[in-house]
C-alpha cells in the first residue's frame, strides 16, 4: 500500500469531514479543500515552542481557533516530523490555568495573592520601579533572566536601559561547558542544534546523551536512519537508556569518571598509531605534549576507575579508529554534571580531533554563516561597573552573551560586586531550572522588584510583585530564528496562528510599550511585526510573503573543511590558527592545558547518586500541566538497580520518598526496579513535583529532582553548576518524615 502517514491522516480527516457533512447537511456534496463542512480552515506555517528545538509546524485554524497542529514538510530541518509535545501544543494555548491578565501582588511573597490590573497600570508600575532602582542604585542593579526567542525584544530594552546583567540557564545549567571545551580546542563552539553528521556517519558515540528520550525530531530521525544503514553505536551511560538499548557497546560507566575513559581512548589511538596522522599533521598543534600526557593512561589504568573492562575500552577505541573520520562523537547537550565539565568537553573534542572528524563527513560539520539585516538603533550604553555574574573575570571563559545565572543569584545575595535590587524573569523558570532552590528564594527575598513574564502560573509567579501574561507561541510573532548549524542554514519565523486570548500580549508588544515608558523607543524603531521582519530579511533577498507561506527558507551550505570559503572566516579561529590539543589559552588562565582526571566523591553505603533526564512526552517543567501530555505521563518514577533494591527490601512499584544528604524530601514516587542501571545510581525524569497549586493538573504530581539539588560543584572555567553531585536514599512511607 503506497502513501505516507501524512497522506493517511489527511485522507482520514477528509473522510471524517465528508461523513460530518453528510450527516449535518443532507444533499450537500463533500466539503471543498480547506473547509470543514462549510467552514473555512486556514493553515498557518510557524514553529513550535513546546520545547527549545523550534520544529516547523502547520496550525489549522477554524473559526479563530487552532483545531490541529502537524509538522511542516517545508521546514528545512524537521521536514514535517513532529513529536508528541508538538502535537499537543493546542493544550498550552487552551490551558484553563494559563495566565490571563496582568496582576500586582497584594499578599506576602509566596502566598500567590494578587489583584487584577490593566496593562497600562502594570507597565506604568514596572517602568516607575525600574526608574527608581536606576536612580538609586544604577541600571546594573536590575538583572534580566530570559529564555526563548520571545524574550529577545525585551532583552533589547533591558540592554538599552543600561544593565549588562542577563543570564539564561542554557549556558550555566546546560550547554556552557561543551561550548568552552570545543572553543578552546577548535576556536569555536558548537551552537544549537548540534552539528552532528548522522547522515554520513559510520559510528556514533554518545556520552550521557539520551537520544530517544530528549526528543528532537530531526536528530532522532537522522540517528535512527544511521542505525538503519548499519552505523555502529557506542553508548557511555550509567543507565540503560533508550539509545543504550540499541548499542553495539554499552559502557555502564562509574559516574564522574568519563575523563578517565576519554584519556584511555586517546592512549589507544596514539599508541596503536590509529589516529588520523595526516589530519593532525596538517591541522593540529600540541600533539607531542598530548602523547606524553596520555602515555601511561592505558585501558588497564582506566579499568578500576571507570569499572569498564580494559578489553572493552580498547575494543571501542579501535572501532572508532576503524570508522574514522566518519565518527559522530556527540558533544552532549545538558553537560553540567561534576564541576570538571569544560575539561570533559575538551577531552571529547581532542578525541574528535584525533579521529580527524571535525569538519569531515560523518563527524562534526561546520556552520555556514548567514547575515540578516540590521535594525538601525542608537548605540547601547556601556556599564562602567561591568557585570555582576562573574562572566569574563571570576569565570574567564563564561559567555557574556548568555551569562551565569547562579552568578547573578550570588550577587543578589551578597551585594557583591554591587547590589542587585530587581529581577525581570522572562519565560525562564528560576526555581526549576537553577539548582539550590532555597538559595534562589533567599535572593528573591532581598529584591525590591520581581517581575515575571510567563504563560503559566508556575511557582515563581507566586513570589512576583508583578505578573505579566505572555501570549502563547501560537498567538504571537517572535524574532526570526537563524540556524547556521544545519548543513543548509535557514531562517525560520514564528507567525501567529490566532489572536491572543484573554488579556495576554506578545513579547514584542510588551517590549515596545515598556520602551515607550522608559524613553527608549528608538531601540525598537518599527511599528509592526511585518515591518520588523522586512528589515531583517531584505539583505537575504527573501520575500516576506513567501516566507510567511512556507515558515522557513534555506540557503546553500558549506559544511566541510574542503568546501569552505574565505568569507566563512578562518578554519580554526584559535590563537595558533590550528586545532589546539594543548591549550595555551587555558594554561594562561591557570587551568590544565590538557584534560586531567580528578576523582569524584562516591555515595555512602545505602545511598545513590541522583542522575536525571528527559521523557519523550515532556519538556523541562513546562508541559506537565498540558492535559494531552498529562494523559500520556502524569508523574515520574525513580529507577533503582534490582540488586540494590533487594538489599534494601524494596519492591518494584512500591511508593518511596527520596531524601538527600541535606534532609530534603520529595513527594512519594513509584519505584522502578531494573537491572538497567548501576547499583550506585538513582534516576528520575526532570520537571515533576510542581509546587504551584494554580497548576491544577501538575500540582503535587511526581517528585522534583531539582528540589534535591541542594549541592553543586562549580566549573571554575565557566561558572556552570555541576548538579550530579547530590546523593539520595530511599525511604518507605513509614520512614519518611
Amino acid at each position: 500500500m503506497g502513501g505516507t502517514r501524512r497522506d493517511f491522516l489527511r485522507s482520514a480527516a477528509v473522510a471524517g469531514t465528508m461523513a460530518g457533512a453528510a450527516r449535518g447537511a443532507p444533499g450537500e456534496g463533500p466539503a471543498p479543500p480547506g473547509h470543514h463542512g462549510v467552514t473555512p480552515v486556514h493553515t498557518i506555517a510557524s514553529n513550535c515552542e513546546m520545547c527549545f528545538w523550534r520544529c516547523g509546524i502547520l496550525a489549522e485554524v477554524e473559526n479563530g481557533k487552532v483545531v490541529r497542529i502537524e509538522g511542516n514538510p517545508d521546514h528545512p530541518l524537521t521536514k514535517g516530523r513532529l513529536c508528541a509535545r508538538g502535537n499537543a501544543g493546542i493544550g498550552l494555548t487552551y490551558d484553563p490555568d494559563r495566565l490571563k491578565y496582568p496582576m500586582l501582588r497584594t499578599g506576602a511573597r509566596g502566598e500567590g495573592k494578587f489583584r487584577r490590573v490593566s496593562w497600562e497600570t502594570a507597565l506604568d508600575y514596572l517602568a516607575e520601579r525600574l526608574q527608581e532602582i536606576k536612580a538609586k542604585h544604577g541600571p546594573e542593579a536590575v538583572a534580566f533572566f530570559p529564555h526563548g526567542v520571545a524574550s529577545a525584544f525585551f532583552r533589547i530594552v533591558m540592554e538599552a536601559y543600561g544593565t549588562p546583567n542577563h543570564a539564561e540557564p542554557a549556558f550555566a545549567q546546560c550547554r556552557g561547558p561543551r561550548e568552552v571545551g570545543y572553543a578552546l580546542t577548535f576556536g569555536q563552539g558548537l551552537g544549537s542544534p548540534e552539528p552532528v553528521d548522522f547522515d554520513e556517519t559510520r559510528l556514533i558515540v554518545l556520552i550521557g546523551t539520551h537520544i530517544g528520550e530528549n526528543v528532537f525530531t530531526s536528530q532522532i530521525t537522522q540517528f535512527a536512519g544511521a542505525l538503519g544503514r548499519g552505523a555502529k553505536l557506542i553508548v557511555v551511560d550509567p543507565r540503560l537508556s533508550t539509545a543504550a538499548a540499541k548499542a553495539d557497546w554499552w559502557l555502564p560507566i562509574r559516574p564522574g569518571t568519563d575523563i578517565a575513559l576519554l584519556l584511555a581512548w586517546m592512549n589507544v589511538l596514539i599508541s596503536d598509531g590509529a589516529y588520523d596522522r595526516d589530519y593532525i599533521r596538517r591541522y593540529a598543534t600540541g600533539f607531542d605534549r598530548l602523547a606524553r600526557h596520555v602515555q601511561g593512561l592505558t585501558p588497564e589504568w582506566a579499568e578500576p576507575i571507570t569499572e569498564i573492562p580494559a578489553a572493552k575500552i580498547r575494543a571501542t577505541a579501535r572501532a572508532m579508529a576503524e570508522a574514522k573520520p566518519a565518527v559522530a562523537l556527540h558533544p552532549g547537550r545538558h553537560v553540567t554534571w561534576y564541576g570538571d565539565d569544560s575539561q570533559r568537553a575538551r577531552a571529547m573534542a581532542i578525541v574528535t580531533a584525533l579521529l580527524g572528524a571535525w569538519g569531515r563527513k560523518g563527524g562534526i560539520f561546520l556552520p555556514t554563516p548567514i547575515s540578516t539585516g540590521k535594525i538601525p538603533t542608537p548605540p547601547m550604553p556601556e556599564s562602567e561597573r561591568g557585570r555582576a555574574d562573574g562572566a569574563g573575570d571570576k569565570y574567564p571563559f563564561a559567555s557574556e552573551e548568555q551569562g551565569v545565572t547562579n552568578g547573578l543569584i550570588d550577587a543578589t545575595l551578597t551585594g557583591q560586586p554591587y547590589p542587585i535590587k530587581g529581577w525581570i524573569v522572562y519565560g525562564q523558570n528560576v526555581l526549576e531550572s537553577i539548582p539550590q532552590r532555597e538559595k534562589t528564594l533567599q535572593a528573591i527575598d532581598k529584591l525590591d522588584l520581581l517581575a515575571v513574564v510567563d504563560v503559566l502560573p508556575v511557582e515563581q509567579t507566586l513570589y512576583a510583585d508583578l505578573v505579566l501574561p505572555e501570549a502563547t507561541y501560537l498567538e504571537r510573532y517572535d524574532m526570526p530564528h537563524v540556524v547556521v548549524t544545519a548543513k543548509e542554514p535557514f531562517l525560520a519565523v514564528r507567525f501567529p496562528a490566532v489572536k491572543p486570548m484573554y488579556e495576554s500580549r506578545p513579547g514584542w508588544w510588551i517590549a515596545k510599550e515598556l520602551a515607550k515608558r522608559l524613553g527608549l523607543k528608538a531601540y525598537l524603531p518599527w511599528e509592526t511585526p511585518e515591518e520588523h521582519l522586512e528589515m531583517l530579511v531584505k539583505p537575504l533577498g527573501v520575500n516576506p510573503a513567501a516566507l510567511r507561506a512556507r515558515g522557513a527558507v534555506k540557503f546553500p551550505g558549506r559544511p566541510y573543511l574542503e568546501n569552505r570559503r574565505p568569507e566563512d572566516g578562518p578554519l580554526f579561529p584559535t590563537p595558533s590558527g590550528k586545532i589546539e590539543l594543548y591549550s595555551t589559552l587555558a594554561e594562561e588562565y591557570g587551568f590544565d592545558p590538557l584534560p586531567r582526571y580528578t576523582p569524584v566523591e562516591d555515595p555512602p553505603p545505602g545511598w545513590f547518586r541522583l542522575i536525571y533526564g528527559r521523557a519523550p512526552v515532556h519538556s523541562f517543567a513546562r508541559s506537565e500541566n498540558n492535559a494531552i501530555l498529562d494523559g500520556l505521563m502524569d508523574e515520574n518514577e525513580v529507577w533503582v538497580n534490582d540488586e540494590a533494591a533487594r538489599a534494601l527490601s524494596l519492591a518494584d512499584g512500591q511508593m518511596v520518598v527520596l531524601e538527600n544528604s541535606d534532609g530534603v524530601q520529595t513527594n512519594a514516587v513509584r519505584l522502578r526496579v531494573t537491572p538497567g542501571i548501576r547499583p550506585d545510581c538513582a534516576y528520575m525524569v526532570h520537571g515533576f513535583g510542581h509546587r504551584s497549586p494554580k497548576l491544577h493538573l501538575a500540582y503535587g504530581k511526581g517528585a522534583s529532582d531539582a528540589g534535591l539539588m541542594t549541592r553543586v560543584k562549580i566549573d571554575p572555567m565557566m561558572g556552570g553548576t555541576g548538579m550530579r553531585v547530590n546523593f539520595v536514599r530511599l525511604l518507605s512511607g513509614e520512614e519518611a518524615g
